[in-house]
């Protein structure tokens, strides 16, 4: 697998994903959290984005950027909102947290281009405000998730194949700090189930080396701050 982050080229081993091979997957998606940036704010976006067939957001970034995206890349968009993710005001959508275009994948399961996604929103709650949780709300969040990941291992042969979080999972790219602290329940979550990806945003990356990329059994933990390439 190849991923680029901010325009920096990371090579992985593949081996992690020889299980999927038979699957029939073959694409390319982009992930975007936190930071809107200027090589994807573009007019030339579409050119160099041209075989995008997937758009997924981890949250924190503006309404009109994810429209800018939606419009110019013409892929399915999901995504899952931030802590810092704020109303729509003076908008015609049904709900003021709508995204024009996209999917908000919180407490849900849903097949795209073949593959399976979930996600859930938001980061521990250390103020007042919307897509905060404690660490017993999260654990709430991922039990309603269970009897949709069972039903796919039923129909499908597998459980998820994306899973997409604003928030780290806890001792996985996370702080200490408690607004920046892992969740428990999204490690518990990969450990259990094993999907080929766990997106996530929420922890600003200010240095190149600064890991973006573990590995936790067959699962890729991939922090895409700004904005990551990933081919499948």
């Amino acid at each position: 697998m190849r991923y680029n982050w901010q325009g920096i080229s990371i090579s992985i081993d593949n081996y992690a994903f020889e299980r999927y091979k038979n699957y029939g997957f073959d694409m390319k998606l982009l992930a975007i959290s936190d930071l809107a940036s200027p090589l994807l704010y573009t007019p030339h976006l579409k050119k160099h984005f041209l075989d995008i067939k997937l758009l997924i957001s981890c949250g924190d970034l503006p309404f009109e950027y994810y429209e800018y995206l939606v419009s110019s890349l013409d892929a399915p968009f999901f995504y899952v909102l931030g802590n810092h993710d704020q109303a729509i005001s003076n908008s015609n959508f049904a709900s003021q947290y709508s995204i024009a275009g996209g999917t908000n994948l919180h407490g849900k399961s849903v097949i795209c281009n073949g593959l399976i996604l979930a996600g859930v929103e938001g980061s521990l709650k250390y103020r007042e405000g919307p897509f905060q949780y404690s660490q017993s709300e999260m654990w709430i969040n991922v039990i309603n998730l269970i009897p949709k990941l069972l039903i796919n291992r039923i129909r499908f042969g597998r459980y998820l194949d994306i899973f997409i979080s604003h928030a780290p999972p806890a001792g996985i790219h996370d702080k200490s700090d408690l607004p920046h602290q892992g969740i428990i329940a999204f490690r518990w979550l990969i450990e259990k189930f094993q999907p080929r990806l766990h997106l996530h945003g929420h922890i600003h990356v200010y240095r190149p080396d600064e890991k973006v990329v573990t590995l936790v059994g067959k699962t890729r933990v991939v922090n895409v701050y700004g904005y990551q390439e990933i081919d499948i």
